[in-house]
Protein backbone atom coordinates (compact mmCIF):
# COMPACT_ATOMS: atom_id res chain seq x y z
CA UNK A 1 0.00 0.00 0.00
CA UNK A 2 1.47 3.35 -1.05
CA UNK A 3 -0.69 5.62 1.13
CA UNK A 4 0.48 5.58 4.78
CA UNK A 5 -2.10 5.06 7.49
CA UNK A 6 -3.36 8.35 8.95
CA UNK A 7 -3.81 8.60 12.72
CA UNK A 8 -6.22 11.26 13.98
CA UNK A 9 -5.03 11.80 17.56
CA UNK A 10 -3.81 14.26 20.16
CA UNK A 11 -0.47 14.12 21.90
CA UNK A 12 -1.70 13.37 25.43
CA UNK A 13 -4.15 10.65 24.42
CA UNK A 14 -3.10 7.39 26.13
CA UNK A 15 -4.85 5.19 23.58
CA UNK A 16 -3.08 7.10 20.82
CA UNK A 17 0.24 6.48 22.60
CA UNK A 18 -0.54 2.77 22.47
CA UNK A 19 -0.91 2.95 18.68
CA UNK A 20 2.08 5.25 18.19
CA UNK A 21 4.29 2.70 19.94
CA UNK A 22 2.97 0.00 17.62
CA UNK A 23 4.13 2.11 14.70
CA UNK A 24 7.47 2.33 16.48
CA UNK A 25 7.82 -1.43 16.79
CA UNK A 26 7.32 -1.84 13.06
CA UNK A 27 9.36 1.29 12.19
CA UNK A 28 6.26 2.20 10.19
CA UNK A 29 5.78 5.36 8.14
CA UNK A 30 2.52 6.93 9.24
CA UNK A 31 0.81 10.29 8.95
CA UNK A 32 -0.17 12.26 12.03
CA UNK A 33 -3.18 14.56 12.03
CA UNK A 34 -3.47 16.30 15.38
CA UNK A 35 -7.04 16.56 16.65
CA UNK A 36 -8.65 18.60 19.43
CA UNK A 37 -8.71 16.66 22.73
CA UNK A 38 -12.49 17.07 22.96
CA UNK A 39 -15.34 17.52 20.46
CA UNK A 40 -16.08 19.01 18.10
CA UNK A 41 -13.28 17.47 16.04
CA UNK A 42 -13.55 18.92 12.53
CA UNK A 43 -10.93 16.54 11.15
CA UNK A 44 -12.72 13.42 12.43
CA UNK A 45 -16.45 14.14 12.63
CA UNK A 46 -17.15 14.37 8.87
CA UNK A 47 -15.36 11.04 8.30
CA UNK A 48 -16.44 8.97 11.30
CA UNK A 49 -19.96 10.35 11.59
CA UNK A 50 -19.76 11.59 15.16
CA UNK A 51 -17.78 8.72 16.71
CA UNK A 52 -16.87 10.12 20.10
CA UNK A 53 -13.58 8.45 20.99
CA UNK A 54 -10.01 9.02 19.91
CA UNK A 55 -7.78 7.98 18.17
CA UNK A 56 -9.30 7.18 14.79
CA UNK A 57 -7.24 5.72 11.96
CA UNK A 58 -7.82 6.32 8.27
CA UNK A 59 -6.78 4.17 5.32
CA UNK A 60 -8.07 5.92 2.22
CA UNK A 61 -11.86 5.96 2.50
CA UNK A 62 -11.89 3.37 5.33
CA UNK A 63 -12.19 4.77 8.84
CA UNK A 64 -11.07 2.56 11.73
CA UNK A 65 -12.55 3.06 15.19
CA UNK A 66 -11.20 1.58 18.44
CA UNK A 67 -7.56 0.69 19.08
CA UNK A 68 -8.34 -3.04 19.16
CA UNK A 69 -9.29 -2.82 15.51
CA UNK A 70 -6.48 -0.39 14.67
CA UNK A 71 -3.99 -2.83 16.22
CA UNK A 72 -5.22 -5.59 13.91
CA UNK A 73 -4.71 -3.32 10.91
CA UNK A 74 -1.23 -2.25 12.02
CA UNK A 75 -0.29 -5.88 12.64
CA UNK A 76 -1.28 -6.81 9.08
CA UNK A 77 0.36 -3.77 7.47
CA UNK A 78 3.65 -4.20 9.37
CA UNK A 79 3.57 -8.01 9.13
CA UNK A 80 3.80 -8.23 12.92
CA UNK A 81 1.30 -10.87 14.13
CA UNK A 82 2.35 -10.10 17.71
CA UNK A 83 0.42 -6.81 17.47
CA UNK A 84 -2.88 -8.56 16.71
CA UNK A 85 -4.91 -8.91 19.93
CA UNK A 86 -6.52 -12.07 18.52
CA UNK A 87 -3.13 -13.81 18.71
CA UNK A 88 -2.62 -13.08 22.39
CA UNK A 89 -3.27 -15.88 24.89
CA UNK A 90 -2.88 -16.71 28.56
CA UNK A 91 -1.62 -14.38 31.27
CA UNK A 92 -0.59 -11.64 28.85
CA UNK A 93 -4.11 -11.46 27.46
CA UNK A 94 -5.54 -11.26 30.98
CA UNK A 95 -3.13 -8.45 31.88
CA UNK A 96 -4.08 -6.54 28.73
CA UNK A 97 -7.81 -6.82 29.45
CA UNK A 98 -7.37 -5.70 33.06
CA UNK A 99 -5.21 -2.75 31.99
CA UNK A 100 -7.75 -1.49 29.48
CA UNK A 101 -10.69 -1.73 31.86
CA UNK A 102 -10.16 -1.42 35.61
CA UNK A 103 -6.62 -0.03 35.50
CA UNK A 104 -7.35 2.63 32.89
CA UNK A 105 -9.84 4.42 35.14
CA UNK A 106 -7.81 3.69 38.28
CA UNK A 107 -4.76 5.34 36.68
CA UNK A 108 -6.69 8.61 36.40
CA UNK A 109 -8.57 8.55 39.70
CA UNK A 110 -5.42 7.56 41.65
CA UNK A 111 -3.84 10.92 40.77
CA UNK A 112 -4.49 13.40 43.61
CA UNK A 113 -7.14 15.92 42.56
CA UNK A 114 -4.91 19.03 42.99
CA UNK A 115 -2.22 17.42 40.83
CA UNK A 116 -4.75 16.39 38.19
CA UNK A 117 -6.19 19.89 38.07
CA UNK A 118 -2.71 21.39 37.87
CA UNK A 119 -1.85 19.19 34.89
CA UNK A 120 -5.05 20.15 33.08
CA UNK A 121 -4.46 23.85 33.74
CA UNK A 122 -0.89 23.53 32.48
CA UNK A 123 -1.98 21.77 29.28
CA UNK A 124 -5.29 23.47 28.51
CA UNK A 125 -5.56 26.68 30.49
CA UNK A 126 -8.49 27.54 32.81
CA UNK A 127 -11.27 27.53 30.20
CA UNK A 128 -9.89 24.47 28.42
CA UNK A 129 -9.53 22.57 31.69
CA UNK A 130 -13.13 23.36 32.65
CA UNK A 131 -14.41 22.23 29.26
CA UNK A 132 -12.29 19.07 29.39
CA UNK A 133 -13.60 18.01 32.82
CA UNK A 134 -17.18 18.72 31.80
CA UNK A 135 -16.75 16.78 28.55
CA UNK A 136 -15.18 13.76 30.25
CA UNK A 137 -18.05 13.66 32.74
CA UNK A 138 -20.52 13.50 29.84
CA UNK A 139 -18.40 10.79 28.23
CA UNK A 140 -19.52 8.28 30.87
CA UNK A 141 -23.23 8.98 30.58
CA UNK A 142 -25.27 6.08 29.28
CA UNK A 143 -22.38 3.59 29.35
CA UNK A 144 -21.43 0.65 31.53
CA UNK A 145 -18.08 2.03 32.76
CA UNK A 146 -17.99 3.29 36.35
CA UNK A 147 -14.79 4.90 37.68
CA UNK A 148 -13.66 3.79 41.16
CA UNK A 149 -13.35 5.94 44.26
CA UNK A 150 -9.88 7.32 45.01
CA UNK A 151 -8.92 4.73 47.66
CA UNK A 152 -10.13 1.88 45.49
CA UNK A 153 -8.25 3.30 42.51
CA UNK A 154 -4.97 3.45 44.42
CA UNK A 155 -5.43 -0.14 45.61
CA UNK A 156 -6.29 -1.34 42.09
CA UNK A 157 -3.24 0.36 40.63
CA UNK A 158 -0.88 -1.01 43.29
CA UNK A 159 -2.27 -4.53 42.93
CA UNK A 160 -1.79 -4.34 39.19
CA UNK A 161 1.81 -3.14 39.56
CA UNK A 162 2.48 -6.10 41.86
CA UNK A 163 0.99 -8.49 39.31
CA UNK A 164 3.04 -6.85 36.59
CA UNK A 165 6.22 -7.28 38.65
CA UNK A 166 5.54 -11.01 38.92
CA UNK A 167 4.85 -11.26 35.18
CA UNK A 168 8.24 -9.65 34.44
CA UNK A 169 10.23 -11.74 36.93
CA UNK A 170 11.60 -14.12 34.28
CA UNK A 171 11.30 -12.15 31.03
CA UNK A 172 11.81 -8.67 29.63
CA UNK A 173 8.40 -8.57 27.92
CA UNK A 174 4.96 -9.70 28.97
CA UNK A 175 4.80 -12.52 26.43
CA UNK A 176 8.43 -13.59 26.61
CA UNK A 177 11.39 -12.53 24.49
CA UNK A 178 9.75 -9.87 22.29
CA UNK A 179 7.14 -7.11 22.71
CA UNK A 180 3.53 -7.73 21.78
CA UNK A 181 0.30 -5.76 21.83
CA UNK A 182 0.05 -6.72 25.52
CA UNK A 183 3.06 -4.56 26.40
CA UNK A 184 1.57 -1.50 24.73
CA UNK A 185 -1.91 -2.09 26.17
CA UNK A 186 -0.52 -2.43 29.69
CA UNK A 187 1.88 0.50 29.25
CA UNK A 188 -0.63 3.10 28.09
CA UNK A 189 -2.71 3.53 31.30
CA UNK A 190 0.53 3.67 33.29
CA UNK A 191 1.84 6.31 30.86
CA UNK A 192 -1.39 8.23 31.46
CA UNK A 193 -0.84 8.02 35.22
CA UNK A 194 2.77 9.22 34.91
CA UNK A 195 2.05 12.09 32.53
CA UNK A 196 -0.96 13.27 34.55
CA UNK A 197 0.80 13.00 37.91
CA UNK A 198 4.01 14.47 36.45
CA UNK A 199 6.11 12.11 38.55
CA UNK A 200 7.89 8.83 37.74
CA UNK A 201 5.97 5.61 38.20
CA UNK A 202 6.13 4.35 41.78
CA UNK A 203 6.97 0.75 40.91
CA UNK A 204 9.57 -1.97 41.35
CA UNK A 205 12.88 -1.96 39.44
CA UNK A 206 11.62 -4.75 37.16
CA UNK A 207 8.54 -2.76 36.20
CA UNK A 208 10.51 0.45 35.76
CA UNK A 209 13.01 -1.24 33.43
CA UNK A 210 10.15 -2.68 31.38
CA UNK A 211 8.43 0.73 31.29
CA UNK A 212 11.62 2.33 29.98
CA UNK A 213 12.08 -0.41 27.37
CA UNK A 214 8.59 0.21 26.02
CA UNK A 215 9.10 3.98 25.91
CA UNK A 216 12.40 3.52 24.06
CA UNK A 217 10.62 1.83 21.13
CA UNK A 218 9.52 5.24 19.92
CA UNK A 219 6.89 6.15 17.35
CA UNK A 220 8.34 5.06 14.04
CA UNK A 221 8.48 7.44 11.06
CA UNK A 222 5.92 10.12 11.79
CA UNK A 223 4.84 12.68 9.18
CA UNK A 224 2.59 15.61 10.10
CA UNK A 225 -0.27 16.42 7.72
CA UNK A 226 -3.23 18.79 7.71
CA UNK A 227 -6.96 18.26 7.65
CA UNK A 228 -7.37 19.05 3.96
CA UNK A 229 -4.74 16.49 3.02
CA UNK A 230 -6.59 13.76 4.94
CA UNK A 231 -9.88 14.82 3.38
CA UNK A 232 -8.31 14.68 -0.09
CA UNK A 233 -7.14 11.12 0.62
CA UNK A 234 -10.69 10.09 1.54
CA UNK A 235 -12.19 11.93 -1.42
CA UNK A 236 -9.82 10.37 -3.95
CA UNK A 237 -10.12 6.81 -2.64
CA UNK A 238 -12.73 4.09 -2.81
CA UNK A 239 -13.44 1.89 0.20
CA UNK A 240 -11.58 -1.41 0.26
CA UNK A 241 -13.30 -4.62 -0.93
CA UNK A 242 -15.57 -5.98 1.77
CA UNK A 243 -14.85 -9.19 3.67
CA UNK A 244 -17.33 -12.06 3.70
CA UNK A 245 -20.03 -11.63 6.31
CA UNK A 246 -21.31 -14.16 8.80
CA UNK A 247 -24.36 -16.20 7.89
CA UNK A 248 -27.66 -14.94 9.30
CA UNK A 249 -26.45 -11.63 10.76
CA UNK A 250 -28.66 -10.18 13.52
CA UNK A 251 -29.38 -7.22 11.24
CA UNK A 252 -29.67 -7.76 7.50
CA UNK A 253 -26.97 -6.36 5.25
CA UNK A 254 -28.19 -3.23 3.51
CA UNK A 255 -30.27 -2.13 6.50
CA UNK A 256 -29.86 1.23 8.21
CA UNK A 257 -28.10 0.70 11.54
CA UNK A 258 -26.63 2.48 14.53
CA UNK A 259 -23.34 1.39 16.15
CA UNK A 260 -22.11 2.64 19.52
CA UNK A 261 -19.62 1.62 22.23
CA UNK A 262 -21.18 -0.06 25.24
CA UNK A 263 -18.81 1.13 27.99
CA UNK A 264 -18.40 4.89 27.50
CA UNK A 265 -18.59 7.47 24.75
CA UNK A 266 -21.99 6.06 23.81
CA UNK A 267 -22.62 8.20 20.75
CA UNK A 268 -24.04 6.18 17.84
CA UNK A 269 -22.75 6.29 14.28
CA UNK A 270 -25.47 5.64 11.72
CA UNK A 271 -25.22 4.28 8.20
CA UNK A 272 -25.86 1.19 6.10
CA UNK A 273 -24.60 -2.17 7.31
CA UNK A 274 -22.39 -3.53 4.53
CA UNK A 275 -20.40 -6.24 6.33
CA UNK A 276 -20.50 -8.14 9.60
CA UNK A 277 -17.73 -10.63 10.35
CA UNK A 278 -16.88 -12.53 13.53
CA UNK A 279 -14.87 -9.57 14.80
CA UNK A 280 -15.86 -6.53 12.74
CA UNK A 281 -18.82 -4.28 11.90
CA UNK A 282 -18.56 -2.17 8.74
CA UNK A 283 -21.01 0.63 8.08
CA UNK A 284 -21.21 2.66 4.86
CA UNK A 285 -21.83 6.38 5.21
CA UNK A 286 -22.81 8.62 2.32
CA UNK A 287 -21.13 11.98 2.82
CA UNK A 288 -21.27 15.33 1.06
CA UNK A 289 -17.52 15.73 0.77
CA UNK A 290 -16.16 12.20 0.28
CA UNK A 291 -18.93 10.17 -1.38
CA UNK A 292 -19.00 6.76 0.37
CA UNK A 293 -16.78 5.98 3.34
CA UNK A 294 -16.72 2.75 5.29
CA UNK A 295 -16.51 3.05 9.07
CA UNK A 296 -15.15 -0.04 10.87
CA UNK A 297 -15.84 -1.09 14.48
CA UNK A 298 -14.95 -4.17 16.52
CA UNK A 299 -17.90 -6.41 17.34
CA UNK A 300 -16.73 -6.92 20.91
CA UNK A 301 -17.84 -4.06 23.14
CA UNK A 302 -20.06 -2.39 20.52
CA UNK A 303 -23.85 -2.46 20.18
CA UNK A 304 -25.38 -2.89 16.73
CA UNK A 305 -29.04 -2.07 16.24
CA UNK A 306 -31.43 -1.44 13.36
CA UNK A 307 -32.43 2.16 12.73
CA UNK A 308 -36.19 2.59 12.48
Amino acid sequence: MTQPIILHHYENSPYAEKVRLMFGLGNSHWQSLLSPPLPPRPNVDPLAGGYRRIPVAQIGADILCDTDLIAREVAAMADLPALNPANLLGDARSLMQTAEKEVFFAAIVAVPAPRLLGTLLQLLGPIGAYRFVKDRSRLLQGGKARPPKAAEARATLQSFLDTLQNALADSEWLSGEAPTVADFSVYHPLWLHVTTRRKPLDASPEVMRWYQRVAAIGHGRREEIGQEQAFAVARDAKPRPLPDSVEQPPVALGESVAVAPEDYGVVPVTGTLVALTDDRIIVARETDGFDTVHVHFPRAGYALSAEH
